[in-house]
């Protein structure tokens, strides 16, 4: 299913495949010979969101570009079954495997692995042929890749990425953030009501 989003339709080269049962929404450029498999979500929520060519997007993933970050995914990449890419830009050849999580502003460079259920945080970026291993964390830039029993020290790096700043422009300290931050993003999701589909 194809979908105009703020004025804008996918578009997608003659040369991809793309299964019936997947959703792209709005400014998504699916390049040659890409193959987006059933139940997989490309959804560009008022950023470009691009693929190159030869990039599999397998079922049920979820690849979101948003207004302040666009998703550029490089040519020959695989983003494997249920894995999520929110804002973030993936280099050439690189494979995320089943359940990857890759969040906004998050750099993967060219030839990298991140593994099983691996994540990559906000504004993380990840040297050329880097592996992230299974369950594992990066998180910062230069990126620190740490087992997830190292709760502490994970968190004491993402805080000073400051996810509810970076992602919703408010501050953490705040004493109803989220009733604040799930007011502003439902606004922000109800421009879907004017979503138009497209054949």
């Amino acid at each position: 299913m194809r979908f105009e989003h703020l004025g804008a339709q996918p578009r997608i080269h003659p040369d991809a495949q793309v299964a019936p049962t997947a959703v792209i929404s709005g400014d998504v450029h699916i390049g040659s010979d890409c193959q987006i498999l059933h139940g997989a979500v490309l959804t560009s929520e008022g950023g470009p969101l691009t693929l190159g060519a030869h990039v599999i997007v397998m079922e049920n993933a979820l690849v979101r570009a948003t207004s302040t970050n666009a998703v550029h995914i490089g040519d020959h990449t695989l983003v494997g079954p249920m894995a999520s890419i929110s804002g973030a830009t993936i280099g050439e050849e690189v494979f995320l495997a089943t359940g990857t999580r890759v969040f906004n502003g998050a750099r993967v460079g060219s030839r990298s692995e991140v593994r099983i259920n691996a994540v990559v945080h906000l504004r993380t970026v990840l040297p050329e042929r880097s592996v992230v291993p299974i369950g594992w964390v990066a998180v910062g830039d230069p990126a620190r890749i740490l087992s997830p029993d190292r709760h502490e020290e994970i968190w004491a790096l993402q805080q000073e990425l400051d996810f509810p700043g970076y992602v919703f422009g408010l501050d953490r300290d705040t004493p109803d953030l989220m009733a604040q931050l799930t007011e502003r993003y439902a606004r922000s999701l109800a421009r879907h009501e004017h979503d138009r589909r497209v054949v």
